[in-house]
Formats: C-alpha cells, sequence, structure tokens
C-alpha cells in the first residue's frame, strides 16, 4: 500500500488547508480510515476518523467543528478539510487505517507515508 498525504504548509491562526491522501494498493473504501497527527514532543493522536459507510465520522474534541474528513472513492482519496486552525494543531499529519492495541496497524498493509506538515502561526 502507498499512502501520500499532501496540502500542508504554514497558516496564520484562524486560516484553513485541505490535506489530501492520495492511496494505492487497496480501496478506501473498504476500509475505516482516519487521520492522525504527531506534534512536536507529543505522541501519535487521532484527530478524525470516517467509517466504512463514508458517512458516519467521527473527530476528537479538540477539532470538532473545525475540521471535515472525507474521501473520493473514485480518486482513492481521503481528505482533511481544517478551518479555524489554532496554533495547537501545529503538527505533522498523516493517514491510515485504525491501530490496534499493540500499535499495529489494523490493516494488511504495514506502511505509512511520509505525513504532512501543518504549521500554524499566531
Amino acid at each position: 500500500a502507498q499512502l501520500v498525504e499532501s496540502g500542508g504548509g504554514e497558516v496564520q491562526s484562524g486560516g484553513s488547508l485541505r490535506l489530501s491522501c492520495a492511496t494505492s494498493g487497496f480501496m478506501i473504501s473498504h476500509y475505516v480510515m482516519y487521520w492522525y497527527r504527531t506534534a512536536p514532543g507529543k505522541e501519535r493522536e487521532l484527530v478524525a476518523g470516517i467509517l466504512i459507510d463514508g458517512i458516519s465520522t467521527q473527530y476528537t474534541d479538540s477539532v470538532k467543528g473545525r475540521f471535515t474528513i472525507s474521501r473520493d472513492n473514485v480518486k482513492n482519496t481521503l481528505y482533511l478539510q481544517m478551518n479555524n486552525l489554532k496554533t495547537e494543531d501545529t503538527a505533522v499529519y498523516y493517514c491510515n487505517a485504525p491501530l490496534r492495541s499493540d500499535g499495529s496497524l489494523n490493516a494488511p498493509w504495514d506502511d505509512w507515508g511520509q505525513g504532512t506538515l501543518v504549521t500554524v502561526s499566531s
């Protein structure tokens, strides 16, 4: 599997970015998919998820009402629309399948993309 995240950059607080995660080697419509982020000095955090039905979504409390996860089954691409960005959203963002309790991917692949860096300045 390949996962290629893009769309990050530097924005001021209150700004917006749209992240993309282009995938190959599997059909994202067949899997629950998540966006994760790793902030400097912090552990990886689950940010948003979209279920197989493509409609049901979930968000960590800190991004609810600001971020929207979606996917395009034709393009096999996952998106994260991020509005009203805050400095605490600064992190490297990754997309992937859910993680098991041991930290391994609950998926028939173990690949990660390079992530995309989001920097929010005040």
